[in-house]
This record gives C-alpha cells, sequence and structure tokens, in this order.
C-alpha cells in the first residue's frame, strides 16, 4: 500500500519542503525530498523562484547539496554546471559529441510556489495550483500576525503507527475531553466545529477567557480570540494561536512508522522575553503531542486484532476524518 500511496498521493500533491527566509537572496539555494525524489529549489539571478529534480542529466550526479549561496548549480560527478534557473551552463571536455543540444538537457522542472513563510514543490506538472488547494486559508488567517512569526524551533517524533492514523487523529476533536485534559480547559469545547473544503479542513474553537490561558496574551483589542487547526491534504497541519503558529508535516517512514516533523514559528522572535514564553507554549505543545502518540501507538496495535474491521463516523465530530478518507479514495483509484 504505501508505495501506492507514494505514487498516488505524496507524489500528486503539494508538499511544504522550506522557508521563504532560507531563499529571500539571489543564489540562495536549499535542497529536499519529495517521497523519494532528491529537489533543489533556487531563486535565480532575477528573483525567480524554481525547483528542479537534484538529477544531472549526464549521469544522475547530484547538482547541489544542503543550501547555501552560488551562482550556478555544478554536478559533483563530471563537473556539468547548471544555471540557477535550470539550463545547461557548461559540459567539460564535450567536444566532438554530435546531435546533442545544451537547450535539451537542461535540469527537470518541478512546480514550485510559496504562502506567506512557506516553500512548496509538487511532483506533478498536471496538479492544481498552490493557491487553488489552499482555498481560503489565506484569506482566513490575515488578520492574524503571521509575518510576525519567525521560526524557533524544530522537533521530530518518530510514532510507531501508520501515517494515516495519525491524520485520522488530528482530524477530529472527539477525544480532546478524555485524552487532552489541558487542552479542553483552554478551547471552548461544545463550540468546537470541523469545516471541510475540496482539498483542506478547518477545526475552529473559541479560547477560553481566563487569567492564566497560554493564548490570551498577545491579543490585540478586539481580536479574536481563537485557535485555528488547518489540514491540507494529505500531511500537513497549522495549529494556528495568537502568538505562535505550529506546524505539523506527516511522513510515512513504513507501514507501521510514521515520523511527525513540527516547526513552531513564535510572534516577534526576536524579543528579549520569548525565551520564556515560548518554553511555556512549547511544554504544552509536548505534553499535547505525547499524549497524541500514546493514543496513536496504542490503535496502531490494535488495528490487528481480529476482533475490528472498521468503525463508524460521528455525525457531530468526525466528519473531516471521513472527508480524509474521501480523499484518500478519490486519490488511490485514480
Amino acid at each position: 500500500m504505501l508505495p501506492l500511496e507514494q505514487e498516488r498521493i505524496f507524489g500528486r500533491t503539494w508538499q511544504l519542503v522550506g522557508r521563504a527566509e532560507q531563499l529571500q537572496l539571489p543564489g540562495d539555494f536549499i535542497t529536499c525530498q519529495v517521497v523519494d525524489e532528491p529537489i533543489v529549489v533556487t531563486r535565480d539571478g532575477v528573483g525567480q523562484l524554481h525547483a528542479f529534480y537534484n538529477v544531472c542529466r549526464h549521469r544522475a550526479g547530484s547538482v547541489a547539496e544542503g543550501c547555501g549561496n552560488r551562482k550556478t548549480l555544478q554536478c559533483q560527478y563530471h563537473a556539468w554546471t547548471y544555471g540557477l534557473d535550470g539550463r545547461l551552463l557548461n559540459t567539460p571536455e564535450w567536444e566532438g559529441v554530435e546531435n546533442f543540444e545544451r537547450a535539451d538537457y537542461g535540469l527537470r522542472p518541478v512546480q514550485v510556489d510559496t504562502w506567506g513563510p512557506f516553500v512548496f514543490v509538487n511532483l506533478d506538472p498536471q496538479a492544481p495550483p498552490l493557491g487553488e488547494v489552499l482555498g481560503a486559508i489565506p484569506a482566513e488567517t490575515a488578520h492574524m500576525p503571521l509575518g510576525r512569526m519567525g521560526f524557533y524551533k524544530r522537533i521530530d517524533y518518530e510514532i510507531a503507527c501508520n501515517w494515516k492514523v495519525y491524520v485520522d487523529n488530528y482530524l477530529e476533536g472527539y477525544h480532546i475531553p478524555p485524552a487532552h485534559p489541558g487542552l479542553f480547559k483552554e478551547i471552548d469545547y461544545k463550540q468546537y466545529r470541523v469545516e471541510t473544503f475540496r482539498h483542506y479542513s478547518k477545526q475552529h474553537a473559541p479560547i477560553r477567557e481566563k487569567p492564566d490561558s497560554l493564548y490570551m496574551r498577545h491579543l490585540e483589542d478586539g481580536a479574536p480570540a481563537q485557535a485555528l487547526y488547518y489540514w491540507a491534504f494529505p500531511n500537513l497541519m497549522l495549529n494556528i494561536y495568537p502568538d505562535n503558529l505550529q506546524i505539523n508535516i506527516i511522513l510515512p517512514l513504513g507501514p507501521d512508522r510514521t515520523v511527525t516533523i513540527f516547526e513552531w514559528y513564535v510572534l516577534d522572535a526576536d524579543r528579549p522575553d520569548v525565551a520564556e514564553e515560548f518554553h511555556k507554549s512549547f511544554k504544552f505543545s509536548d505534553l499535547i503531542q505525547k499524549e497524541d502518540i500514546d493514543i496513536c501507538e496504542s490503535v496502531q496495535r490494535r488495528l490487528r486484532s481480529r476482533s475490528y474491521s472498521t468503525g463508524r463516523y460521528s455525525l457531530l465530530r468526525e466528519n473531516g476524518v471521513h472527508h480524509f478518507h474521501g480523499l484518500l479514495a478519490e486519490y488511490l483509484q485514480g
């Protein structure tokens, strides 16, 4: 199943691969991997963003490693050199080769786009644009200070469950009262709702107005006290609070192993008191994550039970899970 998922789901959807701050200047580049494909993303000399397979057209060597700033990309195998726009510029000791046009041997391009502080790529040239997939998310978060939230910390959690088990768990608030007592105290669960759209869903709940709330500190006058949880098919989660943004990228490592990449973006990251405030938010977030890990690993073990086949959906609380399963079926059958 996993190879099919990699080909038809992860190989056809927008994947978050980096931060816009890493690609601000002409000559900046980053490398990454989508499914099992090596990718390089560049900012060329006129400021245009590009993405390519990180595969030399000669003998499949690497044309870039890591990240940094440079004027060209050069294969480490035979020194074929490419422009940051993908054009093949130089082929050493190539005299006498017939029927060869450099213009035909540029790096193979990949779709690339940005939203806010994030850079996305998509291996499928026929995939819908990123803006179409994100739908109303940019407009709905425009009032929030995402532009002032800078990258602060990353932690990778490796979990003994299938990636879909973890996504199922994220897409419903049904388990919050018994599984997340701390989070339950912070939000108004009775008003917790999930809305589904073509390629994403949104979970939202008002934050309780109490003096010791983690999320009331940075609210501006009149701003809505609300937590927003967006999920974009298949594996991107955006947890947006008044003072910080958490992103989760869910990647399968095997049939029953998943890595969840957590990154935190905090409000005015260079503030002197940011470390103390972040520590409080991080402890809370880390606790919730560990609670979810315990749930997901327990479910994964019990999915193997001969007593279990499939479960029904809660009409009130699991419409997000149902939406996810519908998209899975659509992509896997396509």
